[in-house]
């Protein structure tokens, strides 16, 4: 066939903008060990370039007529000569037509199948030959240290046995260019090679120079008037490379960071009264030399608000809103904050739920008073749209049994949707620890009054094998080695297995929990302990004891719990120093505890872990006689209650913690307590005081003075927790506390000084989250105490696992 100018045109522009189409290829085996490209054959740059088919002149030149009898192939290897034939437009009995031959030799490109394509006419036959595009044999990554191969992997295309083609290449190291660029190396260069080899396949091998990491070198802020650069830096997650952060991540560069930035921006000037706050940009600039960034965010302030008339409305027949009324903590002339608006529509949401309102609307009604600064806010109580739980789905559990994660939901199919209790949880399956992540999505169900909970989990290790070592004042050096699950099987039980060897303790324990019992609300778990102290610098003995624990609890409600436990230990008093007290030289030998006891605990913290509001109370009673050789009835109440000073302060690590407890021992059935079974005082419970420093005390002249506990406890502390003008992210916050508490109630008798009047500690201290542990620094001065009394300028305590 004869080719026209027009027809020349086509095939270049074909063989340019031909789409790449890979065919679909088993997954990649296993990489092993494998030799090096140079080690494989020749190692070949892969070049974008357009293969270079044509259609080719008849032989003889004919008029383009005349009816197509056969189309001859040639050059096929894997394709099938029938499969080649059906991408043409003209068939066997077809009429000749020059432009139908040409877009034949186009769609036989558009396949993908093809390096080189020609199509020509002879005589009455049509003649196609074609030069196959190689099989991908193995792809292979080299120079890569920071991303391991499976993830590189993930994120080419080309895969064993699919297509080679020089496009599909050029365009996976375009993929792993932009994820390097992603983690902040954008100086990192990939180049794909190709060795060949035998029966037309390819080994392809993506080079790999990771570059260094561009870190962020410098944080800007335009358009800020009310608060400086470093106070804005220290709300936004993005953070300045510094050299005390060798394991962070919030100094590279990162561009869904940058917009999470400027919703904590957002968010922090609505806290503070700045209800016009917009964050316009942040923008990131590479410097010249391409290692690090420049990042600025452009601030629109606004003017500062405050609360004008603040009113509650509602329109429910069952609440009023006198009864709603309660839950509004804020008042006229109070400075306006976004976030405690949001906070009283949903707590308003949750009261008017417990009132018997199961579909709640509460929407803030702002009006602006620009002139006078001021913000009227109305909360509008109304009846919500009527929905219900259809079905709840659990996605992303691959060891986790729906159960675990079902019986953890405070809704079930049926109930009507409440967006409280899908908070709570939500937060009861984060708390589980099984998760990376976990969310909870509503969309609609089969009709308009029904919706469809999802919720999504990112699994994460739940095994632990802990080796680890470190101080404490008590308890001296000490090496601590643990296996732990916490999700056993899959099925949430806690099994744990601990041994701690210290300078005065040892101590073996294993135990096993099982949250849900039968899938139930009842808690139930088990341990086996050994326990040695090495009470001689403070009473003048050695005690070691061993048994085993039963336990179980259960849930009244969301917070309040309820446990019972039963302990049988054998307890031996030995080693006792010379010249102890008399009342300790008593106590040697072995005794046998039998013991019950329950615990009812009404926790209204924000968080367990790191507290900054709430407040908790527990209750907890022994009673020792059923059996063994001590009758008792030991009881004791502990009380915490956290105040924040965010409000005020600006800072959520501003917080008062007032705590206290109060404890008693009483024996009967004719048998006197053991010491072990007493109280003592000092040390952690009473800082400025060693520990067992304060209370009942033998001072014989010229004895040891050993600390003999006593039936009578109790304790104060006020502790002021502040952040400390270092950056957030290195974990160190200080405090500063007042300890007062008292002992009585031991031996009777000669020389023994019991004195139930209060001692008082006070001081500074730091807590250290460091990456090796807990590290707690504690200074304090015993400003009441008496005479007898062993007090401790220092303490310190730490604790690793690695």
């Amino acid at each position: 066939m004869q080719v026209t100018p027009f027809s020349r045109a086509v095939l270049l522009a074909a063989t340019c903008l031909v789409p790449v189409m890979v065919t679909s290829g088993a997954e990649a085996q296993p990489r092993g060990p494998e030799p090096r490209a140079a080690q494989r054959g020749t190692a070949r740059p892969v070049a974008a370039r357009p293969a270079a088919g044509r259609a080719l002149p008849a032989r003889q030149a004919r008029p383009a007529s005349g009816t197509v009898q056969a189309i001859d192939v040639q050059g096929n290897q894997r394709i099938e000569a029938d499969t080649i034939r059906s991408y043409m437009l003209l068939q066997p009995g077809d009429a000749f037509e020059e432009d139908r031959l040409d877009r034949s030799l186009r769609t036989l490109y558009a396949t993908g199948l093809f390096r080189d394509v020609r199509v020509s006419r002879q005589g009455d036959r049509i003649q196609v030959q074609v030069e196959e595009n190689p099989i991908v044999n193995r792809v292979a990554f080299e120079g890569n240290s920071k991303l391991s191969d499976d993830v590189l992997r993930n994120a080419v295309q080309l895969r064993a046995r699919s297509v080679f083609t020089p496009q599909a290449a050029q365009s996976d190291r375009s993929r792993v260019l932009d994820l390097y660029a992603s983690r902040g190396r954008l100086s990192a260069t990939v180049e794909p090679k190709i060795i060949r080899l035998d029966q037309n396949r390819v080994d392809v091998v993506f080079e790999v120079n990771e570059g260094e990491v561009a870190l962020i070198t410098r944080i800007n802020f335009v358009g800020n008037r009310s608060y400086s650069d470093s106070r804005l830096k220290e709300i936004v997650a993005t953070r300045e490379a510094a050299w005390y952060r060798p394991l962070s991540t919030s100094d590279t560069y990162d561009p869904e960071r940058l917009n999470f930035d400027r919703e904590l921006l957002r968010r922090f000037y609505l806290r503070q009264g700045f209800a016009d706050v917009n964050v316009t940009a942040s923008s990131a600039e590479l410097t010249p030399d391409r290692t690090g960034f420049f990042v600025t965010y452009v601030v629109d302030e606004g003017r500062r608000y405050r609360f004008g008339k603040v009113e509650t409305t509602s329109s429910l027949r069952s609440v009023t809103a006198d009864q709603l009324r309660p839950e509004v903590n804020i008042s006229s002339g109070d400075q306006y904050d976004g976030e405690a608006v949001e906070r009283i529509a949903e707590t308003m949401s949750d009261r008017a739920n417990a009132l018997g309102a199961p579909f709640v609307e509460v929407t803030p009604r702002v009006v602006r008073n620009t002139e006078r600064g001021t913000i009227d806010i109305t909360f509008e109580v109304k009846e919500g749209n009527r929905l219900y739980v259809e079905r709840v789905d659990v996605t992303g559990n691959v060891r986790t049994q729906d159960r675990v994660i079902r019986r953890e939901f405070r809704l079930a199919e049926g109930d009507a949707f409440n967006a409280a209790q899908v908070r709570r949880s939500r937060q009861r399956i984060r708390d589980l620890g099984y998760f990376s992540d976990a969310t909870i999505n509503t969309t609609p169900g089969s009709a308009p009054d029904r919706v469809i909970l999802t919720t999504g989990v990112t699994e994460r290790a739940t095994g632990e094998v802990s080796l680890g070592g470190g101080y404490s004042t008590d308890a001296g050096a000490l090496a601590d080695v643990g296996l732990r699950e916490r999700n056993l099987l899959g099925t949430g039980i806690d099994a744990r297995l601990n041994g701690v060897l210290a300078q005065r303790r040892s101590q073996l324990d294993f135990s096993v929990t099982d949250p849900s019992f039968l899938d139930r609300n009842l808690a139930v778990g088990a341990d086996v302990f050994y326990i040695n102290r090495d009470l001689t610098t403070y009473s003048g003995y050695r005690e070691r004891r061993y048994g085993f624990a039963l336990r179980a609890g259960y849930e009244y409600n969301e917070f309040l719990r309820q446990s019972f436990s039963y302990t049988l230990a054998q307890r031996n008093i030995y080693d006792i120093v010379t010249g102890a007290s008399r009342y300790i030289q008593e106590q040697r030998g072995e005794t046998l505890l039998s013991q019950v006891g329950q615990t009812l605990t009404y926790d209204r913290r924000d968080s367990r872990l790191d507290p900054h509001s709430g407040y908790l109370v527990r209750v907890g009673t022994d009673v020792a006689g059923l059996g063994g050789d001590v009758n008792y009835v030991r009881g004791r109440v502990d009380g915490a209650y956290f105040i924040p000073f965010e409000r005020l302060l600006g800072d959520p690590n501003y917080v008062l913690a007032l705590q206290g407890s109060v404890g008693y021992l009483e024996p009967f059935g004719g048998k006197r307590e053991r010491i072990v079974d007493r109280f003592f005082l000092g040390g952690e419970n009473l800082r400025g005081f060693q520990t067992a420093g304060a209370g009942p005390r033998d001072i014989t002249p010229n004895g040891t003075r050993d600390s003999l506990g006593g039936r009578f406890l109790y304790t104060q502390t006020t502790e002021f927790r502040f952040p400390l003008p270092v950056p957030e992210e290195i974990g160190i916050t200080g405090r500063a506390f007042v300890d007062v508490g008292g002992l009585s109630g031991s031996s009777s008798g000669p020389n023994i000084a019991d004195d139930s009047s209060p001692r008082v500690g006070t001081g500074v201290g730091v807590s250290w989250r460091s990456p090796f542990g807990l590290i707690n620094l504690d200074f304090g001065k015993a400003v009441v105490k008496k005479s007898y009394d062993t007090t401790q300028i220092f303490r310190f305590g730490f604790g690793t696992r690695f």
